[in-house]
C-alpha cells in the first residue's frame, strides 16, 4: 500500500532502479504515435501471466527480436519467424503470444488504413487522458468499463492478449488515464502533458 508523502513516489516501482525509472519517465505519459502505442500493447499482451518488471528487463531483447516493432515487417512473417522467436532465449517464448503479435500486426495494419491506430485507441477516452484522483494502490481498478470496451473492441478486429485488464494496465502505461497516486511527483507532471 502506498503510504502518502510530500514527493512520495507510486509504491508499485519499489526501489529496483530500472522500475523507478520506467515510472519516473515513461508510464503514465501520453504516447500518441499509432506505432509506440502498438508496441506497447504488444508488450503489455506478453506480460499476461508475468509481471511488468519481468517484461522491462527483456524489453530491448523484444525490441530486437522483434525487429523494432514495425508491424508493416511482422504482419508479413510466417512459421520460420515463429520458430525464430520461440528459439530466442532473450524474450518471453509462448507460441501462442509470438503468432498473437502476427495477427495483431496485421489488425494494426487494418486500423490504421481506416481511421488510423492512435485516434481508434484514443476514442475510447474523448481522445483526452482521464485524470484520476488516487489516494492509495487499493483505489485502482483492476479494469473500467472503458477497458473492457476497448478489450472487445480489440478482439473484433483480431488483436490477442488483450483482455479488459490487459487493456487497463495498457491505458495506464500509455497516459490515457493518469493514474500516478496524487502525492506522486508524476501525477502533475503527467497532467501537464494531457494536450497535444
Amino acid at each position: 500500500m502506498d503510504q502518502p508523502g510530500l514527493s512520495a513516489r507510486c509504491a508499485w516501482c519499489g526501489t529496483d532502479p530500472l522500475y523507478m525509472d520506467y515510472h519516473d519517465t515513461d508510464w503514465g505519459v501520453p504516447e500518441w504515435d499509432g506505432r509506440t502505442l502498438w508496441e506497447k500493447l504488444i508488450l503489455d499482451g506478453f506480460q499476461a501471466g508475468l509481471s511488468w518488471i519481468t517484461i522491462l528487463r527483456k524489453r530491448d531483447s523484444f525490441r530486437s527480436a522483434f525487429r523494432g516493432f514495425h508491424p508493416e515487417d511482422i504482419a508479413t512473417w510466417g512459421e520460420a519467424d515463429v520458430l525464430r522467436l520461440l528459439a530466442d532465449p532473450g524474450i518471453v517464448r509462448h507460441r501462442g503470444k509470438i503468432e498473437g503479435t502476427i495477427a495483431s500486426a496485421r489488425a494494426y495494419l487494418r486500423i490504421e488504413a481506416r481511421e488510423g491506430f492512435s485516434p481508434y485507441l484514443w476514442n475510447f477516452v474523448g481522445h483526452s487522458p482521464v485524470q484520476n484522483q488516487r489516494r492509495s494502490m487499493a483505489d485502482v481498478p483492476t479494469f473500467t468499463d472503458i477497458s473492457v470496451a476497448m478489450a472487445k473492441s480489440l478482439k473484433s478486429e483480431g488483436f490477442k492478449f488483450c483482455g479488459p485488464t490487459i487493456a487497463y494496465a495498457f491505458m495506464q502505461a500509455t497516459g490515457m488515464v493518469n493514474d500516478h497516486m496524487i502525492h506522486c511527483p508524476s501525477h502533475v507532471r503527467v497532467a501537464a502533458l494531457a494536450t497535444r
